[in-house]
Formats: structure tokens, C-alpha cells, sequence
């Protein structure tokens, strides 16, 4: 495993008020409204239309870092957890702790491991290289998805969870992997230029 070497994050050298005070409720409220908005926008994709929810929650853990990366995957699920309509598919199936419950509980759970494990290997700067981006992109898809399918065959046996939460996903994770490959780089170079 590499040494940590601890690098700022992108928020942290872009904002670096937003490491404290109403600087972190602001990081935290954008992050919230971001995850929301990423989970209500469907691009169609085949099999299944595609929300960009996994992309917006790696990126927010590459640029927040795995404190508050994880702390913002956290409010979030809270709100919905609370009743808020911040997921997708809701309100129209279900809002609240059923929706949670539903099968949806094991990818919701995903995201904040997906988050800590982003920011920790942004830590280690593979934010900054298209190469290392896309293989922390596709590792935390895998995690997500892996929480997922481990719900969903508790729920409805194995070969149904892989059928119906691992075998749609492959493409948009490796689609939402490489955009987010790419961003993470280029906001980097973005911020260095300015």
C-alpha cells in the first residue's frame, strides 16, 4: 500500500475557507444540492437509463476528501432519510426510511464508502492523473456496486441481484469512470492556470 502523503484536496486549494466554519456548511450544502441534482438528471443509456449519482459522489470524495467527503454522503442520506425527496426515483417510489430500506439500501450504503475511499487516494494525489483517476473511478464504482448486489441477493438471491444490479451498470460505471478521469485532471490543471 503507498505511504500517505497527505496532499491538499482540490476544495482545500481552491477554498481553503471551506475546511471550517460557515466555509464547511457551504461545502457541505453544495455538495447535498449536487448529489440531489445528480440523482433527479437521467441520461438515457442502455439497458437502464443512467443517473450521474456515482460519478457525483466519487468526485465530491476526490475533491472533498474522505472527512468530509464521507460527512457529506451522510447529511445527504440523512435529508433522506428524514422524507426529503433528494434520491432518485423519488417521491414518485417511496420517500423516507422505506425508500432506504428498498433495494436501493445497499448502493445508498456504498456511497459513503466509495466517498472515504475516493478522498483517501486523492490524499495520495491520484486525482491529479488521468491513469490513477480512472482506476480510483472504477474502484469506487466496484465498491457501490458490490455493496449493491450484496443487498440485493440477501433480498433476491444471487444470480437475480447480479442480473438485475450488476449486469445494467457496467457501461455507465465505465462511461461515468472515464468522465470522471478526465474532470478531476482538468480541474486541477484549471485551478494551477488560474
Amino acid at each position: 500500500m503507498p505511504e500517505a502523503i497527505s496532499t491538499r484536496t482540490l476544495l482545500e486549494a481552491a477554498w481553503p475557507q471551506a475546511t471550517h466554519g460557515l466555509g464547511l456548511l457551504g461545502a457541505v450544502a453544495a455538495g447535498v444540492v449536487l448529489l440531489t441534482l445528480s440523482a433527479k438528471v437521467q441520461v438515457p443509456f442502455w439497458p437502464v437509463p443512467m443517473t450521474l449519482q456515482t460519478l457525483a459522489v466519487l468526485l465530491l470524495g476526490m475533491a472533498y476528501g474522505p472527512g468530509l467527503g464521507l460527512a457529506t454522503v451522510m447529511v445527504y442520506l440523512l435529508l433522506g432519510a428524514v422524507g426529503l425527496p433528494v434520491f432518485a426515483g423519488t417521491p414518485e417510489r417511496g420517500i423516507g426510511l422505506v425508500y432506504m430500506a428498498g433495494p436501493t439500501a445497499g448502493f445508498l450504503a456504498g456511497f459513503a464508502l466509495a466517498a472515504v475511499m475516493a478522498g483517501c487516494l486523492a490524499r495520495w494525489g491520484w486525482d491529479k492523473s488521468i491513469l490513477q483517476c480512472a482506476v480510483a473511478m472504477l474502484a469506487g464504482h466496484v465498491l457501490i456496486v458490490l455493496a449493491g448486489v450484496a443487498w440485493l441477493a440477501v433480498r433476491m438471491g444471487p444470480g437475480r441481484a447480479i442480473e438485475v444490479g450488476l449486469v445494467p451498470f457496467l457501461l455507465p460505471a465505465l462511461a461515468k469512470s472515464a468522465i470522471g478521469a478526465v474532470c478531476m485532471p482538468l480541474l486541477w490543471r484549471a485551478l494551477g492556470a488560474r
